[in-house]
Parts: C-alpha cells; sequence; structure tokens
C-alpha cells in the first residue's frame, strides 16, 4: 500500500487539473480542500504539522495561513510533481511550491526544501539520464537557495558524488548513520543524493535511500520521483506494481492521472479535469492501512526478532 507521500502527491495532481499550473491561488484553494477531507478519512501515518495545518483550515484559516512552524518534510513530499509538470515556467514553479508549502508549513527551510525537490524534478524532466551533471543541477540551486545550512549539505552532496561515495558515507557526513530524520535538510540532500548517485537504476536509487533507514517513505518518495522522471514509468519494476494492494487510487487510477497532467504539462489539452474517486472508500481503505502497520510492528516485537 501506498503512504501519505504518495498520497499528497496525488492531491497535488488533482489540484494541478483543478486550478491550472499557472493559477497557484486556485491551485492553493483545491489543494486546501484536498487535504481537509483527506484527513476525514483518518490517514495513517500524517505527520504532526501537517495535521495541525489541516485542522486550522477546518477551523476557517485561509490557505495562505494556515501553515504551522515546522521545518518538517510534509510540504517537500509532495513537490516533485510541480516541478515534472510546470518545468518549463521557473517562476510558476517557484509559485505553486510557496503556495503549496505555506499551506502546512510556514518555515522557510520547508519551503527552501520543496523548492530544490520541485526544481531538480524539472531538469530531470528535460534532460536524458546522459545529459544530467550533478555540478550543473548544484549550481542552479545555488542560484535559487538562500538557507545556509541546505546549501552547505548539497554542497557535501556534490563533493562526495564527484569522489564516487555511497549514500551510506554521505548520511554518515550529515550525522544520519542511524537512520535519515524527517527534517527537510537532511531529506531532500540525502534524496538528491541517492538518485544523481544511481541516476541510470530505478531499482538501485530506492533500494539504497531505503536502506539508510529512518523517515524512509519521504526519502524514498522524493528519490523515486525524480528517478521517475528521469527514467519514465516503465523503470519502475513490474513487481513492484504488481504488488501494490491499493484502492480507491488503484495503479490504473495513478496512471490515468498521470496522463491527464502529461496533457497538462504538454498543453496538447487545456480543458482537463481531476479524476474521478470515490472518496467514502478512503475510511476503509485507511482503516486496513492502520491495522496492516499496526499487526507488522506487534509482529516484529515477537520471536523470532
Amino acid at each position: 500500500m501506498v503512504s501519505d507521500d504518495t498520497e499528497q502527491a496525488c492531491m497535488v495532481g488533482q489540484a494541478l487539473l483543478a486550478g491550472g499550473k499557472h493559477d497557484a491561488e486556485a491551485f492553493a484553494r483545491s489543494l486546501a480542500w484536498r487535504l481537509k477531507l483527506w484527513l476525514l478519512g483518518l490517514p495513517a501515518g500524517i505527520g504532526w504539522a501537517t495535521l495541525r495545518a489541516i485542522l486550522r483550515l477546518w477551523l476557517g484559516f485561509a490557505p495562505t495561513r494556515s501553515g504551522v512552524r515546522s521545518a518538517g518534510n510534509g510540504a517537500a513530499m509532495r513537490a516533485p510533481l510541480l516541478g515534472a509538470v510546470v518545468f518549463g515556467d521557473p517562476a510558476a514553479v517557484t509559485r505553486l511550491v510557496d503556495a503549496s508549502t505555506r499551506i502546512t508549513h510556514s518555515d522557510v527551510r520547508a519551503y527552501e526544501g520543496a523548492l530544490a525537490a520541485a526544481m531538480a524534478c524539472g531538469y530531470a524532466v528535460l534532460r536524458e539520464p546522459s545529459e544530467i551533471i550533478p555540478d550543473e543541477l548544484f549550481r542552479m540551486l545555488a542560484e535559487l537557495l538562500s538557507n545556509e545550512e541546505l546549501l552547505q549539505a548539497l554542497d557535501r552532496a556534490r563533493s562526495l558524488l564527484a569522489a564516487g561515495a555511497t549514500p551510506g558515507a554521505f548520511a554518515a557526513e550529515l550525522g544520519l548513520s542511524r537512520g535519515v530524520s524527517g527534517y527537510v535538510i537532511h531529506t531532500v540532500a540525502v534524496a538528491l543524493f541517492c538518485w544523481l548517485r544511481y541516476r541510470t537504476d530505478f531499482r538501485r536509487t530506492l533500494e539504497e535511500a531505503i536502506a539508510l533507514g529512518g523517515d524512509t517513505d519521504t526519502v524514498g518518495a522524493i528519490a523515486g520521483a525524480l528517478a521517475g522522471a528521469t527514467l519514465g514509468a516503465s523503470a519502475i519494476p513490474e513487481e513492484w506494481l504488481n504488488g501494490l494492494l491499493e484502492w480507491p487510487r488503484s495503479v490504473r487510477w495513478m496512471r490515468l492521472l498521470a496522463g491527464r497532467l502529461a496533457n497538462l504539462a504538454s498543453e496538447r489539452e487545456t480543458n482537463v479535469h481531476p479524476v474521478r474517486l470515490f472518496w467514502p472508500a478512503l475510511m476503509v481503505r485507511n482503516l486496513l492501512f492502520l491495522m496492516t502497520v499496526l499487526l507488522h510492528g506487534f509482529r516484529r516485537m515477537l520471536p523470532p526478532y
């Protein structure tokens, strides 16, 4: 089953189809409503900052004022899709990332981490895998970002990539030898490193990212988005797709969403609409998800460990 990272990416896609890729305010209003309805389905694993922000939306706060002071990775997890769809207009990507981030996070670090993820995804869409040059990407990000801690982490990633270091070595450099934290600086830097280190191999990118431990769903979601933007959907291992038990956001449903977003991105069709979703099923799905996670957790507490 998919995590909240994939769910939020799907909501971003639906909001883009509803609001258009050049109207940040309409996009933010649509995404805010989708997040409010999502919370009613009792999703498991929702971040504390995102939960508080959605509650503020329900209390009447505008999407521009609902975000809470947090440097978590909730905004970054859903940002890559913005760069993938609006890749030809950096100014529009910036506006959309800002609008998306403000709904849940008001900390500038959350915004810059999300912007780095989105811009890297847009960079990947525009190039063949052999044309992706880490130094070029890092120079582009350095011109856009201002947070010193994020810039230092990315500069260290650039140096270690050039030296052929492994993701584990980079994580250790950041003090993350026991797992990647949910701090947006760590999440985005590690995801970018794993993608650039294995940019021609979707499976290796994801396996290396997840093997680091910690907040694996978000690190994997961002690294996977970047790998997908680079290599395309055909690079996803077939057995991973066949093993996905998900409804109502099934693989077929997500492919339909992706097709409409591709039309929006290329402007082949201007009259695109969100994909219909059977909302009442989400609560049943979320209860099943929670039960699965709890059973798995209890099983790990029993021998053989």
